[in-house]
């Protein structure tokens, strides 16, 4: 491993399911990617890419409660594959992972084995601060993992359209005021949505939306109960059920 990754933590995930490596600076993983792999349905055999994803949180999250899915971990910067890749390794979990830019051509996502309609499940939690509220990181790494421009929810789900064949199902988490920008980004080539606010505390506006979209899908739109994920300065026990994978989400079909 390069020397740019020799300062790394080991964190647990999933109670400790789930040993990650990552940069002691910079992005580092959070509640953000382990609740959206609890809002992500995924079946034994089904072909599932995690765009964006960093050192592979999310998507190996998945991974260790639906066995058998055939993952791709697809990551622009070399270094945080490089470590997704590790991370995958030494918890055992097979993952294919792809150094490529999610707002790439469709010749360069065919290139790296990710042809149009071949993917059953996508799940993304792709940069989502707005750059007039929020300050920059000097960490470019930092900056490139948090901050969206104008096109970048636009450009995410066009990939996810993409790559997804009929009635395959992306899930994406963004910022609980960006709904809109949510809505008119699926609104072409989506359908079925299912919709959960996620707030900090009770009584407060949301901070996260979570998102499950049908490429194709016709159904009405479901805006579920909010997610509460502290109460009178605690965490709630459905919450650490979920943050622990002994619990999902309702965006995820009984079986």
């Amino acid at each position: 491993m390069s020397e740019a990754l020799a300062d790394l933590t080991e964190d647990a995930f999933l109670g400790g399911q789930l040993r990650l490596k990552q940069k002691r600076s910079g992005h580092r993983a959070g509640h953000d990617a382990i609740l959206l792999a609890a809002a992500t349905e995924a079946r034994a055999g089904d072909r599932v890419v995690d765009l964006g994803a960093g050192i592979g949180t999310a998507g190996l999250a998945l991974a260790r409660r639906v066995a058998g899915i055939r993952l791709g971990l697809v990551e622009i910067d070399p270094e945080l594959a490089e470590l997704a890749r590790a991370n995958a390794a030494a918890n055992a979990i097979a993952a294919e992972t792809i150094v490529l830019d999610v707002t790439a051509d469709a010749q360069a996502f065919a290139a790296s084995g990710l042809a149009p309609d071949s993917v059953d499940v996508v799940l993304m939690n792709p940069p989502f601060n707005d750059p007039a509220r929020h300050r920059g990181s000097p960490d470019q790494a930092r900056q490139i993992a948090h901050v969206a421009t104008d096109e970048t929810l636009n450009a995410w789900v066009h990939a996810a359209r993409r790559i997804l064949r009929s009635n395959g199902a992306l899930t994406l988490i963004w910022r609980a005021d960006g709904i809109a920008e949510v809505l008119a980004g699926l609104s072409r080539g989506f359908g079925s949505l299912a919709i959960l606010p996620v707030h900090a505390e009770a009584g407060r506006p949301a901070i996260r939306v979570l998102v499950r979209a049908v490429k194709g899908g016709r159904a009405p739109a479901r805006l579920l109960p909010g997610l509460v994920l502290n109460e009178e300065s605690r965490v709630p026990k459905e919450v650490m059920d979920i943050l622990e994978g002994r619990a999902v989400l309702p965006l995820v079909e009984p079986c």
